[in-house]
């Protein structure tokens, strides 16, 4: 089947339930009028309210993307781009080793299969994850020549999709954009199973009045970036040329380095004395040793060079956050 030839866009976003896919899905309608969605998660995503006057560009659909047939029916359409986002976190893919490899590599390795063979050509952007290296010595910068080494099964499904994707877009099959993600901070909504989801409750629970336990030392250091800032460059990277990557496809997304302290005192800017009391200290060694094991500090001139945007301070990112709870 051909691809779509008119500057029209069909996009489709898996995993848009979430709230990365939800601001996805709004930076992608309003930057083109050209642009058509179809969003899919295990439960009907919904529309987000400030884009629902693009309705009539945006499909949901409910999908397994474990059953191979339901890939098939989805894919059925040909779609210009495609944004991998559905996936086990780290946590629930560590507590539940089935699941996370039917989920984080058995659905991708479908999805991707079937598009090399029936879509070629197919941009392809899979947010992967820093979860991919391992530990780093106190003081060492990551870039992507450093050899990954995950201490995760998590991070091992993530490096394998990175494999799988390069070696596609090596062979003209597809043309594959991944970026690894830093820890995203702070994530609306319920916490989730990834094993660094405290960073996101040690604010969010607080600036709402309630308790959040905090799993790890304060001195711990952390590679994160604001939502806002990695929507900005998912959206980004798709137009970005394929020749500019050269032999890999894969780019780490700019971020910052903060410690744990420095997460609270930036909730303590924005939210008081009040806020920060909230925050219950009980270490949890089992999460202290997946995050433990991802580096924090990163080479990022390889997506400077892309043109990817730098993120901005913590403080901002606390702010930002906490004025959607005024909404």
């Amino acid at each position: 089947m051909a691809l779509p030839t008119s500057k029209h866009e069909h996009i489709l976003i898996t995993g848009a339930a979430g709230f990365i896919g939800q601001g996805l899905a709004e930076a992608l309608i309003e930057s083109s009028s050209t642009i058509q969605l179809t969003l899919t998660d295990v439960v009907e995503p919904s529309i987000p309210h400030s884009i629902s006057q693009h309705k009539s560009r945006i499909t949901t659909v409910k999908s397994d993307l474990t059953d191979p047939s339901t890939i098939e029916t989805l894919l059925s359409t040909p779609f210009t781009a495609v944004y991998l986002l559905h996936g086990l976190m780290s946590g629930g893919a560590e507590a539940n080793l089935e699941l996370g490899w039917r989920v984080n590599w058995d659905s991708h390795r479908g999805i991707l299969d079937y598009l090399r063979r029936h879509l070629p050509g197919t941009v392809v952007i899979f947010p992967s994850s820093l979860a991919v290296y391992g530990p780093s010595a106190p003081g060492n910068v990551t870039s992507e020549d450093t050899c990954p080494i995950p201490q995760s099964s998590y991070g091992a499904q993530k490096l394998m999709v990175e494999t799988y994707l390069n070696d596609f877009s090596r062979r003209g099959l597809l043309d594959g954009r991944i970026v690894r993600l830093p820890t995203v901070i702070a994530r609306p909504g319920a916490p989730s199973a990834a094993a660094s989801s405290f960073a996101s409750g040690i604010v969010r629970e607080p600036l709402r009045g309630e308790r959040s336990i905090l799993p790890v030392s304060r001195d711990l250091e952390m590679w994160v970036c604001s939502p806002k800032t990695v929507v900005l460059n998912l959206v980004h990277v798709k137009d970005v040329p394929k020749e500019a990557f050269g032999i890999t496809r894969v780019v780490n997304l700019p971020g910052i380095t903060v410690t744990v302290d420095q997460i609270l005192q930036a909730l303590q800017e924005v939210g008081g004395d009040k806020a920060v009391s909230l925050v219950e200290e009980a270490r949890d060694p089992k999460i202290e040793a997946i995050v433990g094991s991802w580096p924090a500090r990163f080479d990022i001139k390889r997506a400077k060079g892309l043109g990817m945007a730098g993120d901005c301070s913590l403080v901002e990112t606390v702010k930002a956050f906490s004025l959607t709870l005024n909404r």
